[in-house]
């Protein structure tokens, strides 16, 4: 279990701050599945504050989408915009007049200053640094300054910002929950800008204010972060806080070890695996699984983990001090696999719910027939995505189209295709009208009592009339699927039929078509 640093006071409290402008980052699920098991943990509450105010990159539903994104993956708040608490507001656009105050506070305590630059002349100045070979830093033009004194210098612009004064010598050291202790130099931080001109506070401003404002007693992020601490600490400081205990977690990164991109990888939003049929209990274990080992009991080894486990597993066993602060591969295939056997575990009519959106999308309305049922028992095993149903279950429902020459096995001709066909014809007639019913048994004996008359004695001249050969592909139009003569007991006697005597007259097509060929 996760060990609360000594000093924290008070009940547990962590946040997940994301910015609406746009979907919702599986990095930030991943955040948030960290803090949910860590409040639980700890009895604690999770709440969700809204950071508004990049008012250039906001996006209007992009709130909805977080707030959808969070409860499709099960993971709720406490106190919220949207569901309120003791220290909202929530979104960072409804406090701006805390935040210029705080700012206003600062300049007064000489922990900050008016910055009158023009955005020219500081591309010129970054510019000048560059071709220097500097880092890039304000230079305090505007500092000590006031506004007069600097409005005769060149550059200025009667809107100022305000920057945050850091230290120019130093260090600065955070004690990280995941990573230890971090020192970072305090000259090579340039002076922030808190308050921009527009009166909207900057990160550095608002997270800082909010987190002590909200009685947040752990601040989770990721590691790009880690270079703002140091000004976050500033701010504490300057106001004699206490700032809450802190861990930089691990990026998800993609295989080759690149950032996750929004623009390139659509696996970047949450509502990617959504839409994909992912079931949010397997995203939830799959995040899992990146952040906390969860014993096998089964397995005498200590050091083997399970693989299967869900929200409660992680919350037992989470601690934020053995989190790995390496970054963390999306791995996708595994994902698949772990969504497969969720996907296994769900009863019929959980599944039947979950693929009609998929099946309405892929105009398969076939919701109230009574083949569905069977055929999704059938092709369960084998979907890893809700959104493969459709393609999985389709030929259950309609004739599809397929190359003929598909009905040709590997090792065969179009004339012997046709003659096992035509067996088979007569095999399919045969138990259509038998005693034993068109039921799965009936059809799988009679079948291998014909390839005992045809003399097809081992599995490979078996396939050609079965497994992956003629027969399969008259009734289904696919060369693998599910078992056939479960299929064919779905699909009924009639439509079987149908689909063999259509396929008979192509390979008829075919026949004739090479016969006349060799002609030539």
């Amino acid at each position: 279990m996760s060990t609360i640093p000594d000093t924290v006071s008070g009940p547990v409290r962590l946040r997940l701050a994301p910015s609406p402008t746009g979907f919702l980052h599986i990095g930030s699920a991943f955040l948030a599945l960290l803090d949910v098991a860590f409040a639980k943990q700890h009895r604690g509450q999770f709440i969700l504050r809204i950071e508004d105010t990049d008012q250039k990159r906001f996006v209007a539903e992009a709130e909805e989408a977080i707030y959808d994104g969070l409860r499709w993956l099960g993971l709720e708040w406490s106190e919220g915009p949207d569901v309120g608490g003791d220290y909202g507001p929530y979104r960072q656009s409804e406090r701006l007049p805390l935040y210029q105050a705080a700012a206003e506070e600062l300049v007064k305590m000489g922990r900050a200053y008016y910055c009158w630059c023009s955005p020219e002349r500081l591309d010129q100045m970054r510019r000048e640094q560059q071709a220097r070979k500097l880092p890039p830093k304000y230079d305090r033009l505007c500092l000590g300054k006031t506004e007069a004194e600097r409005k005769q210098l060149p550059g200025y612009t009667e809107r100022p910002v305000v920057r945050l004064l850091m230290p120019s010598e130093g260090q600065t050291t955070i004690d990280d929950l995941i990573r230890g202790p971090i020192t970072i130099e305090n000259a090579l931080i340039q002076d922030t800008v808190i308050l921009k001109s527009d009166g909207y506070p900057t990160y550095h401003l608002a997270a800082p204010y909010d987190d002590h404002a909200m009685r947040i007693t752990h601040i989770t992020r990721g590691e790009e972060w880690i270079s703002s601490t140091p000004i976050h600490w500033q701010i504490f400081d300057a106001f004699g806080w206490e700032p809450p205990a802190i861990a930089h977690t691990p990026l998800l990164i993609n295989a080759d070890r690149s950032k996750i991109s929004k623009r390139k990888h659509p696996w970047a939003k949450v509502s990617w695996f959504r839409d994909e049929g992912y079931l949010p209990e397997a995203v939830i274990n799959y995040l899992g699984s990146l952040m906390v080992h969860v014993p096998d009991p089964n397995n005498p080894d200590p050091s083997i983990d399970r693989d299967i486990f869900g929200l409660d597993d992680i919350v037992r066993h989470f601690d934020l001090g053995r989190v790995d602060p390496s970054g963390k591969i999306v791995d996708l295939d595994k994902l698949n696999w772990l969504n497969g056997h969720s996907i296994r575990a769900l009863e019929i009519g959980e599944l039947i719910d979950k693929v009609r959106p998929f099946l309405e999308t892929a105009r398969l309305h076939v919701a109230g027939d009574p083949k569905l049922a069977p055929a999704l028992a059938l092709e369960q095993e084998r979907i890893k995505r809700l959104k493969e149903a459709p393609e999985a279950v389709s030929f259950f429902f309609r004739d599809e189209d397929y190359d003929a020459k598909l009905l040709v096995p590997r090792g065969a001709d179009a004339n012997r295709a046709l003659e096992l066909l035509r067996a088979s014809m007569q095999t399919v007639e045969e138990v259509a009208a038998g005693e034993t019913g068109w039921k799965a048994p009936a059809l799988e004996a009679a079948f291998r009592a014909l390839a005992e008359r045809l003399g097809l004695k081992t599995g490979k001249e078996r396939g050609q009339l079965i497994g992956a050969g003629v027969m399969r592909v008259a009734v289904t139009g696919r060369t693998v699927g599910p078992p056939l003569f479960e299929t064919m007991e779905i699909l009924g006697a009639d439509t079987v039929r149908r689909r063999m005597q259509a396929a008979l007259e192509m390979l008829a097509g075919l026949a004739s078509g090479a016969q006349r060929s060799a002609v030539r």
